[in-house]
């Protein structure tokens, strides 16, 4: 397996260091930068992509969660696992809301962390495309956007996530459970009500679609896409 590269986002030197020496292997290629500028210079298309960025959210520049936002809106699809010293639920959701996929709370046991980076890295090997039918929109991986025809609607990386797995089962109903593993790492607490508000999000991004598949509740239960309307 090739390579998978990191991009590590840390003003602190000494740990910035720290994190490198430790994840770097023949596995995985480490880069690291001090600020939310230098990761906007790093990971901002033409350069060459990152598999996986750790982002700290307490920059000196910026908010870390600010520059993820930015990241997504220049179609970075990196999965982002922040590092904070803020541990309440509130701060965690945010992170995930603006378009991280895992969350770690300093001070953190350096095995935990490289398990997560992995983990992470090998998520980010995609399975070849599946065929999709003459008329129905597909999700392209390579934009992180659901393509219809000339139409292509971009989407965060948890939207896509989602969406995979709800296309994975078009016409069956996906239980509220399964998304959610889909959506967050293990571990992530998932507030009641997320689920909801992305597939609210989702909803929106479909409208304008002229052939999007209908995105049913079925209340109690979770999720149908419903790919033949009637």
């Amino acid at each position: 397996m090739k390579s998978r590269r990191v991009l590590i986002v840390e003003d602190d030197g000494g740990l910035r260091a720290s994190l490198t020496r430790g994840l770097a292997g023949p596995d995985l290629d480490v880069v690291a930068v001090p600020d939310g500028a230098s990761a906007l210079t790093a990971a901002s298309p033409p350069a060459q992509p990152f598999d996986v960025i750790v982002m700290d959210i307490g920059l000196p520049d910026s908010d870390g969660r600010d520059v993820c936002q930015a990241l997504r809106a220049r179609g970075v699809t990196a999965l982002v696992l922040f590092l904070t010293a803020r541990g309440q639920v509130g701060d965690q959701l945010s992170g995930f809301a603006s378009g991280g996929d895992d969350y770690l709370t300093k001070p953190f046991d350096f095995a935990v962390l490289s398990a997560r980076v992995k983990a992470l890295a090998r998520r980010t090997a995609r399975a070849a495309p599946t065929a999709v039918a003459a008329g129905q929109p597909r999700l392209d991986d390579a934009t992180h956007a659901l393509v219809d025809g000339e139409v292509s609607v971009p989407l965060t990386p948890t939207e896509f996530r989602i969406l995979t797995a709800l296309m994975g089962a078009t016409n069956r109903v996906v239980r509220r459970h399964e998304l959610e593993l889909a959506a967050w790492p293990p571990g992530a607490t998932v507030k009641h009500n997320l689920l909801d508000q992305y597939v609210a999000r989702i909803r929106r991004k479909l409208v304008g679609m002229a052939n999007a598949p209908q995105l049913v509740t079925v209340h109690g239960v979770g999720y149908r896409l419903m790919q033949d309307r009637q």
